[in-house]
């Protein structure tokens, strides 16, 4: 027999107030909390500021408003009964209810805090709203899921239009999660986390959200473990690239708002522009820029951060070269073939024969034909989609995980299994495919679509055993039977239908991209 749930029980003091939550499912849950004061008014384009305290109690019991993004273009964003505001920056908490057995000795549990993708243009917390329920139950730990600020109002560089009077902040939604992390350390405890072991981890922006942090000095200290998961790691621009997206951005916004109307030939006007422009519009000039940088700028993403000197002040890839990274237990790794979702409104990457000559273009010819010979057919759909997934996710992958394997534990994967219908369509262990293994969301409606072929059972089984690894990774930063990755063996766990333990896969491959991408 369950007990009644005493609703005091759910009431939680922040720093800044009380919080009453909801129990669904042997799961304590509040959702919409105030991590940073809304970047609203005078205060967009600024870093966050700290939340504002309230009276009483706050109801805790329903998702809030997510970040502007858009609803159509090459990405779809919120879906229509989601609210978008400017006004976004919440986290949400669960943890096991406290007549859980793990809640039973009342000590502070593992945290993990969650940093979900989309190209720092869509997406948010309330995407997939069961998602952590499976690592709270299992794993026994305190999940925390953010918004942060996406698209032209979180991850375009406008500093070049700052002035004293009108100042713009750079790597906003950066300073967001780092906001986000600081407020974990300060409250966290009180619903029963402990503050002292936090793991940070992300999938696709959000992994490379996670391997910027380690490279992010004001992060430092915030979190004890990592895992990025198919991140583009190297999705990181100098000032000199993202002030001419700026530029872009402004010439995009000004024609969306008044047609061949609108003068924006000075670092005031286009500062008006920005301030008064609706989110809305931001959003959709922001798709604009997405869909041209690939062409203009192959091999980039146009929505990222930047490098400013300041609060980041060097290339992640660097800072893990010369171990100025944290220097904490990270695991990170790919899926088997991260390019093959990239198609259709998707296709953002260097897939194209034109991108891929550019691409080609900055490196000699012998490397060329050692890259080439690994992708037979290139430029043909699938070796293209194969070759820009590499060059996006896998490499630049690998060299983090050399690099920091100098200076910290680091446990490499790579995610093999794809259920039948998702092989017989061409997909196979695509990008983003891992966290329905991850997150046990096959019971959904397009888990069970995608299993109708067969495979799903096997699915959901690699899906239990990755997530009982980040589960004990997280409590201690130690995983059973899967080896550290280091530049001599490269130990990579190969989650599968059977996982194994294979020494520097694709060997050749990688030999071949150390000479093709020098700058990596």
């Amino acid at each position: 027999m369950t007990r009644q749930t005493d609703t005091h029980e759910l009431e939680v003091r922040t720093q800044q107030g009380i919080v009453r939550g909801v129990r669904l499912s042997q799961i304590d849950v509040w959702r919409n909390i105030p991590y940073a004061d809304a970047p609203v008014g005078e205060y967009r384009f600024r870093a966050p500021r700290p939340p504002q305290g309230w009276v009483g109690v706050r109801d805790a019991s329903t998702f809030g408003p997510v970040s502007w993004q858009s609803r159509e273009g090459n990405f779809v964003g919120a879906s229509k009964n989601q609210e978008m505001s400017e006004d976004c920056l919440t986290l949400n908490v669960m943890r096991p209810a406290r007549d859980h057995p793990s809640s039973e000795t009342r000590e502070l549990l593992p945290v993990m805090l969650f940093i979900h993708g989309g190209a720092y243009a869509v997406g948010s917390s309330a995407e997939y709203p069961r998602n952590g329920e499976a690592l709270v139950r299992d794993g026994g730990i305190v999940y925390v899921s953010i918004n942060y600020r996406l698209s032209a109002l979180g991850y375009l560089d406008f500093t070049r239009f700052s002035t004293p009077e009108r100042p713009f902040d750079s790597n906003l939604g950066l300073r967001d999660q780092v906001a986000a992390l600081e407020w974990v350390r300060d409250n966290i405890a009180a619903f029963g986390g402990d503050p002292n072991n936090v793991t940070v981890f992300g999938e696709s922006a959000g992994g490379n959200a996670v391997t910027t942090l380690m490279a992010t000095p004001a992060a430092h200290g915030l979190f004890a473990k990592a895992i990025a998961q198919s991140a583009p790691t190297n999705a990181i621009y100098p000032p000199e690239q993202t002030h001419r997206w700026a530029d872009e951005f402004v010439a995009f916004l000004a024609d969306r708002i008044e047609p061949g109307g609108v003068e924006t030939t000075s670092v005031d006007d286009a500062g008006e522009l920005l301030a008064r422009a609706d989110a809305s519009d931001l959003v959709e000039a922001a798709v604009a820029l997405t869909l041209l940088a690939p062409d203009r700028d192959p091999g980039t993403i146009a929505l990222c951060p930047v490098i400013d000197g300041d609060f980041l002040p060097e290339r992640p890839l660097d800072a893990f070269k010369q171990g100025r990274a944290a220097r904490i237990p990270l695991i990170i790794g790919t899926n088997d073939r991260e390019g093959s979702l990239f198609t259709g409104r998707l296709d953002i990457l260097a897939t194209t024969p034109a991108r891929i000559r550019a691409i080609f273009s900055r490196t000699k010819k012998k490397a060329r034909k050692a890259i080439k010979a690994e992708y037979p057919g290139l430029p043909d759909k699938r070796p293209a989609a194969d070759f820009a997934g590499d060059y996006a996710f896998w490499y630049p992958t690998v060299k983090v995980a050399e690099r920091h394997s100098r200076y910290a534990p680091v446990h490499f994967y790579r995610f093999d299994i794809a259920p039948r219908l998702v092989r017989q369509l061409g997909f196979d262990a695509t990008h983003g495919l891992e966290l329905f293994a991850l997150f046990d969301r096959m019971n959904g409606w397009f888990g069970r679509a995608m299993g109708v072929l067969g495979g799903r059972r096997a699915f959901m089984r690699t899906g239990d055993r990755m997530r009982r690894h980040w589960i004990d990774f997280a409590r201690s930063g130690q995983v059973d039977g899967w080896p550290a990755y280091d530049e001599e063996t490269r130990a990579t766990m190969i989650f599968d239908e059977t996982d194994r333990v294979e020494n520097d896969p694709r060997g050749a491959r990688r030999v071949a991209w150390q000479e093709f991408v020098p700058h990596v």
